[in-house]
């Protein structure tokens, strides 16, 4: 079956959206596990998984925006995500981001290795999915790296 050019830019832009929603939540997760640790560990969570992650997820939204107004297609609205119960404890919500993050990871990846984004996109986009991808691809081994020095 062959996708128009309209068709593949939509097909680019609602994965990418999925690969932002799950970076999202990795986001709310690290949020949860910032307020449940002490001050000298939440500082650190912060510096080595908060900051990869937001920078992460602002550069693939802009990546979206950018690429959707360049076609003329809609901008898409993301999630506003939960993490979960109360009752989960730091390293729950670690594991739970950096899964999270492995998952928009994955998802990118994907996207790169169906071609669609050469057969439809440019250079932008390819260059936003890229960076993104280098940004969070340390993550998951950050974030269980991080969860077995937590509770020492």
């Amino acid at each position: 079956m062959s996708f128009t050019s309209a068709e593949g830019r939509q097909e680019i832009l609602d994965q990418l959206s999925g690969a932002i929603d799950r970076l999202a939540e990795a986001l709310a997760f690290l949020g949860a596990a910032y307020e449940r640790l002490d001050e000298q560990r939440a500082d650190a969570l912060e510096a080595q998984l908060f900051r990869p992650v937001q920078l992460a997820y602002g550069r693939a939204r802009r990546t979206h925006s950018e690429f959707a107004d360049r076609h003329g297609l809609p901008r898409a609205s993301f999630i506003d995500p939960s993490f979960g119960a109360e009752s989960q404890d730091a390293i729950a919500l670690i594991e739970r981001a950096g899964d999270a993050a492995r998952d928009a990871d994955t998802a990118i990846a994907g996207l790169q290795d169906s071609m669609l984004p050469v057969e439809v996109g440019d250079q932008e986009l390819r260059a936003g999915l890229s960076e993104t991808r280098s940004l969070i691809d340390p993550v998951p081994g950050l974030a269980a790296r991080f969860v077995r020095t937590v509770g020492r």
